[in-house]
């Protein structure tokens, strides 16, 4: 709970306790635990805590666009505070510029994002076992002083590497193969993603087309960046390029997202770049910029992405990967 006199407080479950003194700002006087028994009603507990803060009769806004309300404790909360009103962008407002200091944390990030792939180049061969490839580029993370990223790393090869989600199950790569990579370094909880196609074997034409492709529109999305232009703008550059080159068919329809500090269930930290998007871009801003055709025609993936700091001027890349056709 966010106080207008800038006061936190949290109500949660006695195991966090801990966890809230040991690595939160919070004095022992702002942490509280609702009492755990057959029938508890922590939603009136909630509702005490306001009452003890002065703030039964208050404006209170609350955040529904957010993994961590499930719809059924929601309406537990909107049962017991009905005068609740939507106010789900205050905080995501206020997280899009990024401070110094946070800058900071999504370097950091990014080099961890850096040293994962090159853990990735030296274990991807033909015969290799992907679950050596995620254990290698998970271990750079951890290596480096890092956290678990805030969604699974994802690594599909074969035909799965036209698949853009985490799934079980794991393979050897063939001596002509492909294999698509989307990870994330992260640095006290901040993330800075990033995502590549390799191949295993020579490249056939199709596939240097379209990695072609995808550095084209990469960079036309960054040129699209600027402080105050609309995020639509971004997005309609990929579609662009995309399309010039004959992957309408293949492309998705968003281009990338914001970043933060986020935990799971995703590392995605909104707004994202889609069609029409009239949010303005502010400098400060860090997004992950992704660029991703998925050809069921012909069984080819091709995808690359990165992070990037939002400037005066434009963007700044915070990988210090090139985006050169791998093939291994």
């Amino acid at each position: 709970m966010l106080g207008a006199d800038g006061r936190i407080d949290l109500l949660t479950r006695a195991p966090d306790q801990r966890q809230a003194q040991h690595t939160s700002i919070l004095n022992d006087d702002q942490i509280h635990i609702w009492p755990e028994f057959e029938g508890a009603q922590p939603q009136k507990d909630l509702v005490t805590l306001l009452a003890n803060r002065g703030l039964t009769n208050a404006r209170i806004g609350w955040e529904t666009q957010t993994a961590g309300l499930t719809m059924w404790n929601g309406q537990l909360v909107r049962n017991a505070l009905p005068d609740l009103i939507e106010a789900s962008d205050v905080i995501r407002h206020s997280r899009r510029l990024k401070s110094p200091a946070e800058i900071d944390m999504h370097r950091r990030a990014a080099a961890l994002s850096d040293d994962a792939l090159d853990a990735a180049l030296k274990t991807t061969k033909a015969g290799a076992f992907e679950g050596d490839i995620l254990s290698a580029m998970q271990g750079a993370v951890f290596e480096g002083g890092g956290d678990y990223a805030g969604n699974e790393f994802i690594i599909g090869s074969g035909p799965g590497a036209l698949l853009c989600r985490y799934y079980s199950g794991r393979r050897h790569l063939d001596a002509s193969d492909q294999i698509t990579l989307e990870w994330s370094g992260a640095y006290a909880r901040y993330h800075a993603a990033m995502m590549r196609a390799l191949i295993v074997g020579p490249a056939s034409v199709l596939q240097k087309r379209m990695h072609a492709a995808t550095v084209e529109a990469l960079t036309a999305c960054e040129a699209a960046i600027r402080p105050g232009a609309p995020m639509g703008n971004v997005f309609d550059a990929h579609a662009r390029v995309f399309d010039t080159h004959g992957f309408q068919d293949a492309r998705l329809q968003a281009c990338g997202y914001g970043m933060g500090a986020v935990y799971n269930p995703i590392w995605v930290d909104f707004p994202m770049f889609y069609q029409g998007n009239p949010l303005p871009i502010e400098t400060g801003q860090v997004f992950f910029l992704h660029m991703i055709l998925m050809d069921s025609d012909s069984g080819y993936a091709m995808c690359n992405g990165h992070s990037v700091l939002v400037t005066e001027t434009g963007v700044e890349r915070l990988s210090r990967s090139p985006l050169d056709l791998v093939t291994l």
